[in-house]
């Protein structure tokens, strides 16, 4: 395991001890809880970029208006 030292200001410290105090955990398992929630929309974003990069656009179009029709009426 390592250790990380990271410089906020003191309001976003502050604000990020009350969300942790809120949720009834550490600081320390609130920023873990915000990195593996940002890993993971970092590696959907290259993922979908690179499947985007091969796959075929009108295909996709078409998927993405079926979701439109779907769930906007």
């Amino acid at each position: 395991m390592s250790t990380l030292t990271v410089r906020l200001p003191d309001d976003k410290h502050n604000r990020l001890k009350a969300l942790a105090a809120h949720r009834k955990i550490s600081m320390n398992k609130l920023i873990e809880e915000l990195s593996t929630q940002a890993i993971a929309e970092f590696d959907t974003e290259v993922r979908f970029r690179a499947m985007a990069a091969v796959g075929d656009r009108s295909k996709g179009l078409e998927l993405l208006d079926k979701l439109d029709e779907h769930f906007m009426g």
